[in-house]
């Protein structure tokens, strides 16, 4: 049995092709930095992984939907990242920031996103960005769905447009407020760009074409959340907190509104039920996904929109 082989499947083993094509930038990376991971040689061992079908952990990668465009890190050590580091002569894991994986194996744009820790919240700031406090940290928290979150993704204005799925990119999720500071800082989760994919592919099968999904609502801070709580408005524990909840409309058009996607001729609450009616055909289709859905009417601030999340339990 050759060295290589034996290489390739201790790799498989501890984390898959993704390290292998990535880690070899990462001794170098500086926090919150976007920077390119040099792709790794084309040797044998890289093509004893593809052989060994390790590729199905990379596809994993992109979700249910084939269209996710980056993987969140919270803690490098749950990924074994530091003994990948090692058996390639590095020391360190990486910092957070923003690693682009460019390699003829991955085949799609795709980045790893190292998070800034949670705990990197002192006095209701990230840096100079305020957040607020989340619910959990004045008190236990209700269930795991609700604690705290476990970082942050910073956001500048260099890496905003950073792709996290085929149609949405980092800014698309930020809290409306603080407009003039940077960097900012995002929670987001993979399963709720994976649902919201799911659910623009549903509506194409069925004729409806979305060039274009808006966010009204992606991610809010606890401190511009609590500001519209209050009866008829954002529940104190609201999901938005948790980056698991977006508020969302079609706008193919570009005017701030939804469109006509039952093509009645008119735009009002009945096109947000088409979004949601997709949303529990996938929650069918794909269990890890089930959470919330909201059908929310036209006001003179806005027009029909649907919230959708993905809390882990079916609510309505």
């Amino acid at each position: 049995m050759n060295s290589g082989s034996t290489r390739a499947r201790q790799l498989g083993r501890v984390l898959g092709v993704f390290v292998l094509v990535g880690v070899a930038g990462l001794a170098a990376a500086r926090p919150s930095i976007s920077a390119p991971l040099p792709a790794a040689p084309p040797t044998d061992t890289l093509g004893n992984v593809k052989d060994s079908g390790v590729t199905r952990s990379l596809d994993s990668l992109f979700g249910h939907s084939g269209k996710l465009r980056v993987k969140l890190i919270a803690d490098p050590r749950d990924l074994g990242l530091t003994r990948i580091a090692r058996f390639f002569g590095l020391d360190d894991a990486p910092k957070p920031g923003i690693y682009e994986a460019r390699d003829s194996v991955v085949t799609r744009p795709f980045s790893l996103i190292a998070l800034l820790p949670f705990t990197a919240k002192s006095a209701g700031k990230v840096g100079s960005y305020r957040v607020g406090s989340w619910p959990s940290e004045g008190r236990p928290a209700r269930s795991a769905a609700y604690s705290n979150p476990a970082g942050f993704i910073q956001v500048t204005r260099e890496n905003q447009d950073t792709p996290v799925s085929e149609h949405f990119r980092l800014r698309d999720f930020l809290t409306k407020d603080q407009q003039n500071v940077w960097p900012k800082y995002l929670v987001l989760r993979e399963p709720l760009l994976d649902k919201l994919e799911l659910i623009i592919d549903d509506l194409a099968k069925r004729g409806v074409t979305v060039k274009r999904m808006t966010v009204m609502s992606g991610f809010r801070t606890p401190q511009y959340n609590v500001n519209g709580v209050g009866a008829g408005g954002r529940a104190s524990d609201s999901r938005h907190q948790y980056g698991d909840a977006a508020d969302v409309f079609v706008d193919n058009d570009g005017n701030g509104r939804m469109d006509d996607l039952n093509r009645d001729g008119r735009v009002d609450h009945r096109d947000a039920q088409v979004i949601l009616d997709a949303a529990e055909r996938i929650e069918r289709a794909y269990p890890t996904l089930v959470g919330g859905g909201g059908l929310y009417r036209a006001t003179k601030a806005h027009g029909p929109f649907a919230h959708i999340d993905v809390r882990g339990a079916r609510a309505r």
